[in-house]
């Protein structure tokens, strides 16, 4: 049987157990198309390392590759499709996971003040879209992907709530959002709704000139575009950029900090940041919790202060 047949069928088969499976069927695709118009016995390993080694240094998304593929030929493998599976036998090592960057509010400003450069005659709400954008990931946490997948119908204006359906883990939550974001968002709304509405109420909320939804694609890459502009850069010696999801990381840090610097009570605090983030558990935030200087200062403060009154009570 042609894989191109096999790749279909095991998406298919996927969907029907209501698996999302959106960026393995991407990867799977893909790799399809690399090995050709061919039978599944004809796949030869080297084509297959081939296209897990893509083009540069080995990356996360090397071992991702490969365990969408091995999960695949599994599938094969025990419906009798294949009898060998030809995926390497060993694994190049592993990189050192992405760390995430965090902006600064200078940085922050910086990128707002560069969508003006976006404003165009053929796509006159594209800087104002961007705009909007960035303030509404910085200030609700919101993934890109939850961002871009809002409809007209999930921002309640009138009670400062977003709606996030089916975000990652299939999880749907209510996002509540301050009067700064609820003003913006509405100056917004008045403008997106002078473009076509092609599903009503369910079109989307951030979109192109043509009422369509802006895409991640779309946003992927004008974002790079804007970092440049705004001069925003990591090390020279750095494997990858500032990233438009980094500013998800950048709101829980800085909230962090901000609780830090109020006194708050930090650990029965998290938990909460941990559902408006939409996590499964507190763990899932505590990995967006970068050390940066601010606050590893911020703690010691709070340490130095519990240390102190320790010894004092001792006294």
């Amino acid at each position: 049987m042609k894989l191109s047949q096999l790749v279909s069928e095991y998406i298919a088969f996927k969907h029907a157990l209501g698996v999302r499976f959106q960026t393995e069927a991407r990867i799977l695709k893909a790799f399809s198309r690399a090995m050709g118009d061919v039978e599944s016995i004809e796949v030869e390993p080297s084509a297959v390392h081939a296209f897990l080694a893509g083009k540069g240094v080995v990356t996360g998304f090397w071992y991702e590759k490969f365990g969408v593929l091995a999960r695949f030929y599994r599938f094969l493998m025990i419906r009798n499709y294949v009898d060998s599976i030809p995926l390497p036998k060993t694994m190049p090592k592993r990189p050192e996971p992405m760390k995430p960057y965090i902006y600064t509010l200078e940085e922050l400003r910086r990128l707002l003040a560069a969508t003006d450069r976006l404003q165009s005659p053929w796509s006159p709400l594209r800087a104002h879209t961007f705009h909007t954008l960035i303030l509404t990931l910085y200030s609700t946490g919101l993934r890109i992907g939850e961002a871009l997948s809002l409809t007209l119908a999930d921002v309640n204006l009138l009670e400062s709530l977003i709606m996030v359906r089916s975000g990652k883990f299939f999880k749907t939550r209510l996002v509540p959002i301050g009067p700064q974001l609820t003003e913006t968002l509405r100056s917004y709304v008045q403008r997106r709704r002078k473009l076509p509405c092609p599903q009503g109420e369910d079109s989307a909320f951030f979109a192109t000139r043509s009422g369509n939804a802006l895409t991640y694609d779309q946003a992927r890459k004008v974002f790079p575009v804007l970092r440049k502009l705004a001069g925003i850069y990591r090390e020279k010696e750095a494997r990858y950029q500032p990233r438009v999801h980094d500013i998800r990381h950048t709101m829980a840090v800085h909230r962090l900090v901000a609780w830090y610097r109020e006194g708050a009570d930090v650990q029965r605090l998290l938990p909460l940041l941990s559902t408006y983030l939409g996590h499964l558990d507190i763990a899932g935030t505590q990995r967006y919790l970068s050390f940066i200087p601010e606050l590893r200062d911020e703690a010691c403060r709070r340490f130095e202060h519990y240390a102190l009154r320790e010894v004092e009570d001792e006294d």
